[in-house]
């Protein structure tokens, strides 16, 4: 998507994909990372720097350096996620790993 100048994002053909395994899934995020090492590791400053503009029917959600939307997109959202999976981690009654610094359930020598 950031490859592009721009990208129009069209809810109403939007389909889920549903994976056959796990396995399927894993390939995919692999790939998924593959991709965006390579993207990260070819991309210029001029081209970080450029603006980049989503839309969404027709209307612009916004416009922000290419940068921004990578921070954005590829960092903070996986944050946000990571924070999602430590709470159904949490009410399955599994340990939570380590995040930001030890959690409750580790045992190591930083573990309050």
């Amino acid at each position: 998507m950031l490859q592009k100048d721009e990208h129009e994002v069209s809810p109403d053909a939007f389909r889920f994909h549903d994976p056959k395994s796990a396995e399927e899934i894993r390939n995919t995020f692999q790939q998924s990372v593959k991709d965006a090492e390579a993207f990260l590791s070819e991309l210029s400053d001029q081209q970080a720097m450029g603006n980049f503009t989503l839309r969404a029917r027709g209307k612009n959600v916004f416009t922000q350096p290419r940068l921004g939307v990578v921070r954005m997109i590829m960092l903070s959202h996986w944050y946000h996620h990571r924070g999602q999976l430590s709470v159904y981690l949490r009410l399955l009654n599994l340990p939570v790993p380590s995040i930001y610094g030890p959690s409750a359930d580790d045992q190591g020598p930083l573990a309050a």
